[in-house]
């Protein structure tokens, strides 16, 4: 499943406030299809979220989202106005 498909399974699958134990149980097994093809399950991403409840499919969603592997984020330190940065090179600009 991508991962934007998910706050629309949330929306259909749960009434909320629903608990963390209760979304791993029933959707924990459900594939998260990664763009690098590091795919993860729901139940992985969500042992790493401290959060017992959730109140709505968005703050499930987002919690989601915050907790996802480096394998769903694009290019890390990338620049879409300067092209790629390696951290290591950064340095202090002033103007």
């Amino acid at each position: 499943m991508r991962l934007p498909e998910t706050r629309d399974l949330f929306a259909r699958e749960f009434e909320f406030p629903v608990s963390r134990e209760t979304v791993i149980e029933r959707v924990g097994e459900t594939d998260l299809e990664a763009p690098t093809g590091q795919n993860e399950t729901i139940e992985e991403v969500l042992s790493r979220c401290e959060t017992e409840d959730f109140n709505s499919p968005d703050s499930l969603y987002g919690s989601l989202m915050t907790f996802v592997s480096d394998g769903f984020i694009g290019r890390k330190y990338y620049d879409d106005r300067g092209g790629f940065t390696d951290p290591e090179d950064m340095e202090e600009v002033q103007f």
